[in-house]
């Protein structure tokens, strides 16, 4: 997969520190200039549908599964390969001093019906919920709500980083 973008955060200095990877998968689902997003109330911020591969799972079902837990969509088909983006960040639990992030984006279509969500604990007391919104809006809003906030996260300028790239390379 081609790589998009690679990120080190600011606070590594030593990339030989103990490190551990973590796939995940991400999914573009486009109709015309809309695209099916993650709106995190708790942030104010759309995010890419996707999340952790699990262990034994191929980038491609956690794609699948992702989807399908985040926004209810179904028959997900035409599955093609859109970039990759990797980070480094630091990594603040046990074992571990650096977290090695690889963010495998994918391009599908999928049913028109979304079903229900399956979110996780920590997911729905953030407040996240599925939207179809015109990617341009998207951007400026990421944008907006990363200028007002002094302690943006590094996914939003991950995810407004993804939503540039499909403009420019899909629209």
């Amino acid at each position: 997969m081609q790589l998009l973008k690679s990120t080190l955060h600011p606070d590594i200095n030593d990339t030989s520190a103990s490190t551990f990877t973590r796939r995940a998968a991400r999914a573009i689902v486009l109709n015309g200039e809309d695209i099916l997003l993650l709106y995190t109330k708790r942030y104010h911020d759309y995010t890419l549908p996707g999340g952790g591969v699990d262990e034994g799972e191929t980038i491609e079902d956690g794609l699948v599964r992702e989807l399908r837990e985040e926004t209810g969509a179904h028959s997900v088909t035409n599955v093609t390969e859109f970039g990759l983006y990797e980070e480094y960040r630091p990594w603040y639990k046990a074992d571990f001093e650096i977290v090695h992030m690889l963010s495998y984006c994918f391009v599908c279509d999928i049913d028109d019906e979304l079903l229900e969500t399956q979110f996780e604990s920590y997911e729905i007391q953030n407040g996240m919920t599925p939207v179809w919104v015109n990617i341009h809006q998207a951007i400026k809003h990421n944008e907006k709500t990363m200028q007002s906030s002094p302690k943006k996260g590094l996914s939003i300028v991950r995810e407004t980083y993804l939503l540039k790239q499909i403009v420019e390379r899909l629209l």
